[in-house]
């Protein structure tokens, strides 16, 4: 149900591995093709990590997959890694999670017993700074029961320690992987927490950028969990209100709005748009937009090139409508 692990970013700088990075050749049917120069060679980056990521990475989430990863040997080797400051306060418990330039652990206050997460960012390079910088603007203003909290920040020389609330209860993805698909009732139910969430950020001027069900986390495994959204390493913090333009082309491919690929000044809409495709997902269990070739993928959303097929036939309808 597409790869989820992937991520449109800028350019990262030239002492980054050159393996973090691939960019999209045109495809040679294109000629005819009145989207081709939207889709060049040298334009849009699809950037993914080289070593494979659990399915949360993304987010701070603790599932049954971390018992099953043979992980207890690398405990003391990510504890030995962290700020003194950070292990006289809090017991490195496990690695739960990790990215390109981050990695999620486990943890437990020394003095409460209270679990929680630590997100450990390594700055030394500039795109891993851009995204500390960005999650750390979002979460240091906002409050909200379907936001992740961020607890408290450590920071170093080369790395920032974000400690967050841990959520116990595994992905949106998972649970899609698990379920096949979501009754209109069920995605209805998810749809409305997320969407309290993202009206709050929105009304605060934040754009998430990277919606989708790996970045949206049930705090707990019961039936009756509230959803969190999670990851804001490509998110934009603006001024109040819908008219602050933005022109970063980023996001997941498979969730990114046509306005963006064509390299056109957005709005938050495109939250709006990623939702949709979450939308399309809960109710059929599949993507609306998927190819492995990136530039075929492309063409299809810029296009809106899907078809919707169940209880009731017909493609499906989704607007902003807080």
């Amino acid at each position: 149900m597409g790869c989820g692990t992937s991520k449109v970013l800028p350019e990262p700088p030239k002492n980054i591995q050159l393996d973090l990075v691939k960019i999209v050749e045109p495809h040679l049917a294109l000629k005819n093709d009145q989207y081709k120069h939207f889709i060049t060679d040298n334009g849009l980056i699809d950037s993914k990590v080289h070593s494979p990521a659990p399915p949360y990475s993304n987010g701070f989430s603790q599932s049954n997959a971390e018992s099953a990863d043979p992980r207890k040997h690398k405990v003391a080797k990510y504890r030995a890694k962290f700020d003194p400051r950070v292990t006289a306060k809090y017991d490195i418990k496990a690695l739960i999670g990790r990215g390109s330039f981050s990695r999620v652990v486990r943890v437990e206050n020394k003095a409460s017993k209270q679990p929680y997460a630590i997100k450990m960012i390594e700055t030394k390079y500039r795109e891993g700074r851009e995204v500390c910088e960005s999650e750390l603007s979002v979460l240091r203003r906002v409050r909200h029961t379907n936001i992740i909290k961020l607890i408290e920040v450590f920071e170093t020389q080369e790395r920032v320690y974000m400690v967050m609330e841990l959520a116990t209860g595994g992905e949106l993805f998972d649970r899609i992987i698990a379920k096949g698909s979501f009754t209109e009732r069920d995605a209805t139910h998810v749809l409305q927490m997320v969407l309290e969430g993202v009206k709050y950020l929105h009304t605060l001027g934040i754009t998430h950028r990277d919606l989708k069900p790996e970045n949206l986390l049930y705090y707990h495994p019961g039936t009756d969990s509230k959803i969190m959204i999670t990851d804001f390493g490509l998110a934009s913090a603006r001024k109040k209100g819908d008219d602050c333009l933005m022109k970063t082309t980023c996001g997941t491919p498979e969730y990114i709005a046509p306005e963006i690929l064509v390299r056109k000044p957005y709005t938050n809409s495109v939250d709006m748009w990623a939702l949709g495709v979450i939308s399309y997902i809960l109710l059929s269990g599949t993507m609306p937009f998927e190819d492995d070739n990136r530039t075929r993928l492309y063409r299809q959303i810029l296009k809106g090139k899907y078809s919707y097929s169940g209880e009731f036939a017909g493609p499906l309808q989704f607007s902003k409508a807080y």
